[in-house]
């Protein structure tokens, strides 16, 4: 069984389970653990580990799931997720229950992130033009990432496309790579002729 496919059926089990109320603050918790996982690595260190108990990473994710407004059922729905060695498809599933809701009400989910905060004149702006590119109902997540250095990230479902500095930076590292190194050695001396092949 593929990733993926669990995924899916784990974000479908959680839909079923979840009030329509709580749908939204489901949605929200799930990417707030997300994140937390890729920006904390003691937080992916202490779910990760043997060292620490069950009891232990059900805690800090019950204490996170406080602060973010998780609907109860999103914690137990995590602790079975930790019990059966799942936690790693998180993001998979998270993006799965995303893709479910949209789905179920006719819009799009589209995450916007920016080097810098974007002004409203300037968010209304982006939601009209992705609203005229994909032809349907967007709803917009604008977030902010200093280390894009400049430019802007557009994720579309499974789909990024990027045209930050970083970005930039990262395909010119990349490239320099593969080069062979220059040599820094002058130009080959020119032959000089044989004095014994002379013409006499």
């Amino acid at each position: 069984m593929t990733k993926t496919t669990i995924a899916r059926r784990y974000a479908r089990a959680l839909y079923r389970l979840l009030d329509p109320g709580n749908v939204e603050a489901a949605r929200v918790g799930l990417h707030a653990l997300c994140q937390a996982l890729k920006d904390s690595s003691a937080f992916a260190h202490v779910l990760a580990s043997p060292a620490f108990t069950v009891s232990e990473k059900i805690g800090l994710l019950t204490a996170l799931g406080e602060r973010t407004g998780c609907p109860p059922v999103v914690g137990r729905f995590c602790e079975q997720l930790l019990k059966k060695n799942r936690m790693v498809v998180l993001p998979d599933i998270t993006e799965a229950f995303q893709r479910l809701i949209d789905q179920q009400s006719g819009k799009q989910h589209v995450a916007v992130v920016s080097a810098h905060g974007i002004d409203d004149a300037l968010k209304h702006e982006v939601l009209t033009q992705l609203r005229s590119t994909l032809r349907r109902e967007v709803d917009v997540d604008f977030q902010s990432d200093p280390s894009l250095i400049a430019g802007v990230q557009i994720k579309i479902g499974s789909k990024v496309y990027d045209s930050s500095i970083k970005s930039r930076l990262q395909k010119m590292r990349a490239q320099l790579v593969k080069e062979p190194a220059l040599s820094l050695e002058g130009p080959p001396e020119p032959r000089r002729a044989d004095p014994s092949l002379r013409s006499g």
